[in-house]
């Protein structure tokens, strides 16, 4: 038995990060699994609670110099950049900017504006500006920058360096050497006794405000969650001893009676008891257009209620509602870990050691064989190495992609269960669709009435008086298309049924008989002449039903399960993307035929039984390439779950929350088309943010190196180092950002 458990974790900055939290709780006695993702500043950990508690795991995180604490759904509502961390970051960065600035104006004015080295000079001697530097620049590290030193002490007592051990190898090895020119510049070989406080500030300056500026485009990523939170109704006007009563939401109780007038938003999942609307349903379907509902419709919460009242009784509340189980579906898919990402987080483990490296060669090369004065020369590019080569971009290539993409899905109504989904759907090559209730609308429907004898209205109201004392799918189907017709009749007498013939009722005092050829022979009324008939309704998977009238032949008519509206839309366009599209079905190979030519399909795969089908899904498989699967999400969960992904159809009211890993709310097959199409745009942008992230350090750590300098005569300063590198993970999350539009 275990149990699961979400902790946000607070001061993650890398992905040396999410490697040392995931190794600190990894290590404990009891946890069997942990991921971490830091877009998102969550680890999802799974545990056997007999062994550890909650308590215990957030005892390790902290140990590993970070600040755990159990993740509190209610407040992704809130935005991030409201947060108390956040205003810390802000204000540490207006602090660091107070102080830096009139730091480099001191420092390196007088380069710009030669005018101001004698006007320096006139105030105070060099030695005495050197102080000035020191106590501006003590400020900016020790004030502003000391989340970097606590951090980083983490880091290495934990013998596993990250980003803000760079940072701070980085800004202290300027200010120690600045502090040391001025108490003792005499221990300075001839011309280098150089002052770098105003790197050291600058460094930390710009390292927090990109910070900032990166905290700030992640809480965009972080958007479609808090949009989703805030569709919940805060109150809901309850029937109480006959009063209706204004109460908390969360204070609903299934049974309870609801009240929703126009314009407002429906708190709680139910079913209409009095009332007709039209309901705004386009958060949960994705569908623009208002849907109808009256008594006994399903309605659900965080729907808007737009023209008439409705009394609503409770059927699901609070967690159990679909609003409530899209956002976790969403909240988990966010904090999944694509196999993409888990390569980067091993990369990662060992990058930054190798960086220090890197960093203690560039600086003897330097000092072996570099210019005079080689000591500066040497402490610049060491310094320049350390800085420039802090993994951040490497750790939010992936999720702030995932998060950004998860969240587009569902404001299209696609709800992606795993985050791998989307890079698995991605690399796909073939889909197959299962047939009733996928590629059809799942219920049949009166689609021809061909006259033999009298007037067409007078004989469908016949035969639906007749259909209408039946229960059978057919029956209702013919009723529901005499009704949709505006015919009308009276109530049928001495009904009687027999099973898998057909049925007969007296109707106004004629004689009705409705059902199967086999039903027509058995009463002795011939069909022949409406035989090639009957082979057409047939060759379009159409039903053919024949209704006799006091002994005659006196209509034949079509029952059929159409295509979806968009269906062959869709199958056209996920052609267009380079799919292979088959069909599974379990109905007869001249039926399937019949639809797949309607809906263009080539490859059928007729009377394959329910529990055939995975073997079917795994056939393919086994043939190669990678196979999605589209289904109800009830009857082909086998399916569903063989398939690399499986894609499951739901309603918006009753949704196979276990059954796929890619759920199409409005059941619209145009919307397999969005999410192969969104998944693919995900794919490339993960790729194009870890291209920046290692091109980015692997061109730019030379140059820091300084392999430039003998030929061009250039190299990196520090302060530069670290604007490029703040720059790089901005670079990651704007790119990421842009999957919102797609």
């Amino acid at each position: 038995m275990s149990d699961q458990a979400e902790l946000a974790i607070a001061g993650m900055t890398c992905a040396s990060c999410v490697a040392r939290v995931e190794r600190a709780v990894r290590k404990v006695p009891g946890v069997t699994e942990a991921g971490v993702n830091l877009a998102t500043e969550r680890a999802t950990v799974t545990f056997d609670p007999q062994v550890v508690d909650v308590a215990a795991i957030q005892a390790a995180i902290g140990a590993a110099g970070y600040d755990a604490k159990p993740f509190e759904p209610a407040k992704a509502a809130v935005d991030p950049n409201d947060s108390e961390a956040q205003h810390g970051l802000q204000r540490d960065m207006w602090l660091a900017v107070a102080f830096a600035l009139p730091l480099v104006v001191i420092s390196m004015g007088p380069m710009v504006v030669p005018a101001l080295k004698g006007l320096k000079h006139g105030l105070m001697a060099e030695s005495g500006w050197g102080w000035v530097e020191w106590a501006l620049a003590s400020v900016v590290l020790f004030g502003a920058g000391r989340r970097f030193f606590r951090l980083s002490w983490a880091e290495v007592s934990h013998l596993s360096p990250g980003m803000n051990t760079l940072v701070t190898l980085g800004a202290s090895a300027a200010y120690l050497f600045s502090l040391l020119v001025v108490v003792a510049p005499a221990l300075f070989p001839a011309g280098t006794a150089h002052l770098y406080f105003e790197a050291a500030a600058v460094i930390v300056t710009l390292i927090l405000l990109g910070r900032f500026l990166e905290a700030r485009a992640k809480g965009e990523t972080s958007s479609a969650i808090r949009k989703l939170m805030n569709l919940q109704a805060k109150t809901a006007r309850v029937l109480r001893d006959g009063e209706i009563v204004e109460v908390p939401a969360e204070r609903v109780v299934v049974g309870d009676t609801v009240q929703v007038r126009p314009g407002e938003r429906i708190p709680v999942d139910g079913s209409v008891l009095e009332g007709t609307s039209y309901v705004d349903e386009s958060m949960i379907t994705g569908e623009p257009i208002p849907a109808k509902r009256g008594p006994d419709d399903p309605v659900v919460g965080g729907t808007v209620n737009t023209t008439g009242g409705l009394l609503v009784a409770a059927t699901r509340v609070g967690a159990d509602t679909v609003l409530a189980q899209i956002i976790r579906m969403v909240e988990q898919a966010q904090s999944s870990k694509p196999k993409i990402q888990q390569v980067a987080d091993r990369i990662a483990a060992i990058f930054v050691p190798i960086v220090i490296a890197l960093a203690a060669l560039t600086f003897g090369v330097w000092l072996l064989w570099g210019p005079d004065p080689t000591l500066s020369y040497a402490f610049v590019a060491a310094v320049s190495v350390l800085v420039i080569a802090c993994p951040c971009a490497m750790g939010l290539a992936t999720p702030t992609a995932i998060m950004v993409a998860t969240g587009r899905a569902a404001e299209l109504g696609l709800l992606v269960r795993q985050g791998t989904a989307l890079e698995a759907l991605a690399s796909v090559d073939r889909i197959v669709l299962d047939k009733t209730g996928t590629l059809t609308r799942g219920r049949p429907e009166l689609t021809d009435v061909h006259i033999v004898a009298g007037e067409e209205a007078d004989v469908l109201a016949l035969v639906a008086a007749a259909e209408e004392a039946s229960e059978h799918p057919i029956a209702r189907a013919i009723v529901a298309g005499a009704k949709a017709r505006g015919l009308q009749w009276q109530r049928a007498e001495a009904f009687r049924a027999e099973p898998g013939f057909g049925l007969e009722a007296t109707v106004d005092g004629k004689l009705v008989q409705v059902g199967a050829d086999r039903y027509m022979s058995r009463l002795g009324i011939p069909i022949d002449a409406v035989q090639s008939l009957v082979e057409a309704y047939g060759d379009d998977a159409k039903s053919p039903m024949f209704a006799a009238i006091d002994g005659e032949l006196a209509a034949v008519l079509a029952v059929a399960d159409p295509l979806k509206e968009g269906s062959v839309e869709a199958l056209r366009a996920l052609t267009g993307l380079g799919l292979e599209v088959a069909m599974l079905t379990g109905d007869n190979e001249r039926t399937a035929n019949a639809i797949a030519r309607q809906a263009g399909i080539s490859q059928v795969l007729a009377e394959v039984l329910p529990s055939d089908k995975a073997d079917e899904i795994k056939r393919l498989q086994a043939a190669g390439g990678r196979v999605a699967f589209v289904g109800d999400g009830i009857n082909d969960a086998p399916a569903l779950a063989q398939a690399d992904v499986g894609i499951a159809i739901g309603t918006g009211t009753d949704i196979a929350i276990e059954a796929g890993d890619l759920i199409l709310m409005s059941g619209d097959l145009r919307g397999i088309v969005q999410a192969v199409t969104l998944s693919r745009r995900t794919l490339q942008t993960i790729r194009g943010n870890f291209f920046w992230a290692y091109a980015y350090n692997v061109a730019l750590i030379p140059v820091a190196a300084g392999v430039l300098y003998p030929v061009f005569h250039v190299l990196l300063n520090p302060m530069l180092a670290a604007g490029a590198m703040s720059v790089s993970s901005l670079f990651v999350v704007a790119n990421s950002l842009r999957l919102r539009r797609v």
